[in-house]
């Protein structure tokens, strides 16, 4: 997303966003925008508005530092300003790894399916989707070295470094539809995109202009994705919309992204990258036979990280006997009692362990500051709560 537009949004006094308020007029002529091939140095063609770059043809410019610099601020210009999202043909110029993480990938799923009893993702009941939530790590733990060929691509490098600077942290999560899996709707990505339309509310406008800086949306097509098979469809430019967190959540939003989105087939060893702003959604496997499988790469700046290291976990068992007592007493009103939780407990869903700790009836686990005002509602006893919280950390980092 274009800083400039969320600070003249600020600016012009709308210090806040809400959904009533997003203009589908404005939004409609945001993404009309095109973009030539001949604005750009790098690129080999553009496709439905996508830009499109051949990976093999690029290797003396990705083993030149000036060269290299100079096709990362094309690639960042294309996420922030330009359409928002690129694909890279062809990333690995021997398959051989790819194919075998795809072995290990289905190996996973198929022993995770085995002693789970089948389960789905956030977005398809189980049956219709597979997900491996975590494979970075399931993937390096089971075959370091095919962990070493698949990550050691020198073109993801960049792209990861173009969008979030150098020292960024990179998680994957693979997703299987089958045949007949269902589309997506349109969305955005974390961080913003991964909250309810409430809650995003409550973010003032600056941030909506920042998150889409804090992380970086990658898929790895693991098969051929022909059209008919699914791959993400994507609406160019939407990412410019300031107010896009809450509009995505609107018929008419995603009634005109249906409209106007695009779908780039994608063949085995292909990789699309996008700003986590940007409209887009999984598409329906029409297929009779394609299992569609790609790697999401969910690569997130290194600087999203707080200074010290704090167990609150420590300290939310300790503070909830003390602010039950102080509301029972009246010496604490309802919103002081929410500052102290906000100062100790941790607000934020994220980072968690997605195979103990899923999204369960939401897009987030429940937090910890959630669970301690669950748990002050309920009138839950001390020891349930320390017990509550204990069980919510062995989930979270099982």
């Amino acid at each position: 997303m274009n800083a400039g537009v969320g600070l003249a949004v600020a600016a012009t006094g709308a210090a806040y966003l809400d959904a009533d308020g997003c203009d589908l007029a404005a939004f409609t002529a945001l993404t009309d925008r095109t973009i030539p091939v001949t604005d750009l140095r790098f690129a080999a063609e553009v496709t439905q508005r996508v830009p499109v770059y051949a990976v093999p043809a690029l290797g003396a410019v990705l083993a030149d530092p000036a060269a290299r610099r100079a096709l990362m601020a094309e690639w960042a210009w294309l996420l922030g300003q330009g359409p928002g999202v690129l694909v890279l043909r062809s990333v690995w110029s021997d398959l051989a790894p790819l194919d075998r993480a795809t072995a290990i990938h289905d190996a996973i799923i198929a022993a995770e399916k085995a002693a789970s009893g089948g389960r789905g993702d956030h977005f398809a009941a189980a049956g219709a989707n597979d997900r491996i939530w975590n494979s970075l790590q399931k993937l390096c733990l089971a075959d370091p070295e095919v962990f070493a060929l698949y990550f050691g691509s020198p073109a993801i490098a960049a792209v990861c470094e173009a969008w979030l600077g150098p020292a960024y942290q990179m998680t994957a999560q693979v997703n299987l539809v089958r045949p007949g899996g269902a589309a997506q709707r349109a969305h955005r990505d974390y961080h913003l995109g991964f909250q309810t339309v409430a809650d995003a509310a409550l973010f003032p406008a600056h941030v909506h202009a920042l998150s889409p800086y804090l992380t970086l949306q990658g898929a790895v097509a693991h098969v051929d994705m022909p059209v008919d098979s699914g791959p993400t469809k994507l609406l160019p430019f939407s990412q410019l919309y300031p107010a896009g967190y809450l509009a995505y959540h609107r018929e008419d939003f995603r009634a005109l992204f249906e409209a106007r989105c695009v779908q780039v087939p994608l063949s085995r060893g292909d990789a699309v990258f996008f700003s986590p702003a940007l409209f887009h959604a999984g598409g329906q496997n029409r297929t009779a036979d394609v299992q569609r499988m790609a790697n999401l790469l969910q690569v997130s700046s290194a600087m999203g990280r707080a200074m010290e290291t704090v167990d609150r976990t420590a300290m939310c068992r300790r503070l909830y006997p003390a602010i039950r007592a102080l509301r029972a007493a009246g010496r604490l009103t309802e919103a002081e009692a929410d500052a102290a939780i906000a100062a100790a407990a941790e607000g934020y869903a994220f980072p968690t362990n997605l195979d103990t700790d899923p999204p369960v009836g939401g897009l987030a686990p429940e937090t910890q500051a959630a669970l301690f005002r669950r748990a002050l509602a309920a009138g839950m006893p001390d020891d349930a709560f320390g017990q509550a919280l204990d069980a919510q950390a062995q989930r979270r980092t099982a």
